[in-house]
């Protein structure tokens, strides 16, 4: 076989061996089950939207970026240039969730209450309402966190135990 394809195809591969993709991509569909089961046992509907959704208990953007960085930094060490990247981006992402996000929705719901107390007859008031949910409370981001580092740590015991 081609040197190059060999590996390339090794390169292709090692994507599903990758410890911290793998930990952020089971955070967040970890946190996206939460929010459905949640939202079912709070509303008692089924509601799909949550499992791809944006805001709720707990934060998926905060346990993805979170068990990158950690899983990153147990990789890697927390010395290196992709831990301090991956710390970075988490910071970023985690602001942004209670911040611009968080207030984004809030103005959302005051838009969206303006527009159904507006006559019939307004051009506005058949417009469709704007989405409410985007943005985490502090808690929601905390927890998100909390189940990022924790699958993060339950993944790279499980590759030591492996070992």
């Amino acid at each position: 076989m081609d040197q190059s394809v060999a590996s390339s195809s090794s390169h292709y591969i090692s994507i599903f061996t990758n410890f911290p993709l793998i930990s952020s991509l089971l955070a967040f569909t970890i946190a996206q089950f939460i929010k459905f089961f949640t939202s079912w046992y709070k509303e008692r509907r089924w509601d799909l939207k949550r499992l791809v959704g944006s805001g709720g208990m707990p934060s998926s953007h905060s346990a993805t970026v979170t068990a990158l960085a950690l899983a990153v930094g147990l990789q890697e060490g927390f010395g290196g240039s992709h831990f301090a990247i991956a710390l970075v981006l988490t910071t970023i992402v985690m602001y942004d969730a209670t911040g611009v996000r968080l207030h984004a929705g809030r103005q959302a719901e005051v838009l969206n209450q303006i527009v159904y107390e507006l006559p019939a007859e307004h051009p506005l008031a058949e417009s469709r309402p704007l989405r409410e949910l985007l943005g985490h409370t502090p808690p929601q981001v905390i927890a998100g966190g909390m189940l990022g580092i924790s699958t993060a740590v339950v993944g790279y015991l499980v590759i030591l135990i492996a070992k």
